[in-house]
């Protein structure tokens, strides 16, 4: 008899926030605004116009989680905040070609995982069915892994679910299109209000810090802030934990 149970017995999957969690968002989209920023003679911080632009993903997520306004893919409201962005950098955006803010926005398709990200799923897909429950819309979680070889078993944007975490069908409907219960599948995130959402629907919950996602100074999810099932400094730490 087993006296020592694994910490996620009986899951199946692994479905993982990605921006922040498995890829660096704020040094990708620095390096791709900062040729872009420096062409139209603006002499702001890169990462500085990251944090910006990233500012205004919550509220306009928000716009469709409260039915205010209807679904609507990320890479669009990517889009239209870069727009309200650029003029606080001294920027107008109507004063640019729409191709080349397009371009701008893709971005957030070229973001680069943590070090131990593709490995670490690696090892992990060894047992588990491995995807994606991210905001980010499918086409967007498509050309981000094939450009970093995350090792998906599937591909579930935000457009599947029809809903924007943390509100409660992005985790209920994910483990619905996955034909399991919500206790067989388990969240692994950096960010304790997802793991604490995902708790509510009866997922279980892995936390894994990512502590140089905000840049220098970060000061918040440095630390688990309640009794997950799992906390792992990386995604290799997970996977010993896990016995893999």
């Amino acid at each position: 008899m087993r006296t020592n149970p694994m910490p996620l017995d009986g899951v199946r999957a692994l479905v993982f926030d990605v921006f922040g969690t498995v890829v660096d968002w704020r040094g990708g989209v620095a390096r791709e605004a900062a040729p872009f920023l420096a062409r139209h003679g603006s002499s702001a911080d890169p990462a500085l116009f990251a944090d910006a632009w990233r500012r205004r993903y919550q509220p306009a997520m928000e716009e469709v989680r409260s039915g205010r306004r209807p679904f609507t893919r990320l890479d669009v409201l990517h889009r239209e905040n870069l727009d309200a962005v650029l003029p606080d950098f001294g920027i107008d955006p109507a004063g640019l070609p729409a191709a080349e803010l397009d371009e701008l926005n893709l971005a957030w398709h070229r973001l680069d995982p943590w070090p131990d990200a593709v490995a670490g799923l690696a090892r992990l897909k060894a047992r588990y069915i491995i995807a994606p429950l991210s905001n980010g819309n499918i086409v967007l979680m498509i050309d981000m892994a094939r450009r970093a070889g995350l090792p998906w078993d599937a591909i579930l944007g935000a457009e599947v679910a029809r809903a924007y975490k943390p509100a409660p069908e992005a985790y209920l409907r994910t483990a619905e299109i996955l034909a399991m219960r919500p206790e067989e599948v388990c969240l692994v995130a950096a960010h304790n209000g997802d793991l604490a959402a995902a708790r509510r629907c009866g997922l279980r919950t892995a936390f894994v810090p990512r502590p140089a996602e905000h840049g220098p100074g970060q000061a918040t999810d440095l630390a688990p802030e309640e009794e997950w099932n799992v906390v792992a400094e990386d995604f290799g730490a997970l996977a010993a934990r896990l016995g893999l």
